[in-house]
């Protein structure tokens, strides 16, 4: 398996060469902003800001490293803000430090900071999407289901009057079930030292509550945003069941997903975030733009 870092030079070096826009070329950047100090480690985002950010809308992007690695140096949509968008590109406590939910607590803590300091940065509270890859995509389903909900909301960062929902999400291969990877994958969500077992603390075939509770599937309910998926045919990292898992419970639920299979590709790599693909991301956050702007 490809590290995130290396991923990341790959898509940083790919990019130079296909000529995909720069995104510090756009507007300003600012690292390192603290939005909340847990356990004694302070977690921090960094905003990629378009030429005009007033009023753009926010994209707020988790990193992928099988939730005990990466991040937010990890940012494949860095070009966004040449095309009018505000990136937030955030870090979370990784499984080494804290187990399930403290990841998504702190995502959702993000959010909602983002939220109470969106007249200082100047993108739309009410436009605030988020996507993410591989780890960062199985939290961004999650960010996408689990809104109030009482045990995965958390109170990292404080700003508890502000919400931690989102009008749209794009999963990038993300799980999305770890009761079926337990069956399907189980080296990965079952075995001592696996992801799936560094991130619940325990195998997902044994702690079947804690793997319910840390699937998206299972929160899926009628009030959750669009939901934008992409997932390559030849991934061995994290199999295509689990991107399909959450197509069939939010279609059984009537809510709008897409899923774009990406012919040949494994887990990641630049053709998901540029091209063909780049286009439907921003077409996806156009959609919902406008959807919102008709409420």
């Amino acid at each position: 398996m490809n590290s995130p870092f290396t991923q990341w030079i790959c898509f940083t070096l790919l990019c130079c060469i296909a000529g995909t826009p720069n995104a510090t070329a756009a507007g300003k950047v600012i690292k390192d902003i603290e939005f909340a100090v847990v356990q004694g480690q302070s977690l921090k985002l960094d905003l990629y800001l378009p030429d005009k950010p007033k009023g753009s809308g926010l994209v707020v992007w988790i990193h992928g490293g099988g939730w005990r690695n990466g991040s937010k140096e990890n940012c494949f949509i860095k070009w966004l803000p040449q095309h009018g968008y505000t990136v937030a590109s955030i870090s979370y406590r990784l499984s080494g430090v804290a187990k399930f939910p403290a990841q998504l607590h702190d995502c959702k803590g993000a959010v909602r900071w983002l939220r109470a300091n969106a007249g200082k940065y100047g993108y739309n509270p009410k436009r605030i999407f988020v996507a993410g890859a591989s780890a960062g995509g199985h939290l961004t389903a999650l960010m996408a289901t689990t809104s109030g909900h009482k045990l995965l909301e958390g109170k990292v960062g404080g700003n508890l009057d502000r919400s931690s929902s989102v009008q749209g999400a794009v999963d990038y291969y993300g799980p999305t079930d770890f009761i079926l990877r337990s069956k399907t994958q189980p080296s990965r969500a079952n075995e001592k030292g696996s992801v799936v077992y560094e991130l619940l603390g325990g195998g997902a075939h044994e702690k079947v509550a804690a793997a319910k509770l840390a699937s998206a599937c299972y929160h899926v309910s009628k009030d959750d945003p669009p939901l934008l998926v992409f997932h390559g045919t030849k991934d061995r990292t994290v199999l295509l069941d689990q991107s399909q898992a959450i197509v069939t419970a939010y279609k059984k639920a009537g809510l709008p997903i897409k899923l774009h299979l990406i012919e040949g590709a494994s887990h990641g790599g630049n053709s998901f975030y540029s091209g063909e693909n780049a286009k439907r991301l921003l077409e996806f956050l156009k959609s919902r733009i406008e959807h919102n702007s008709e409420k």
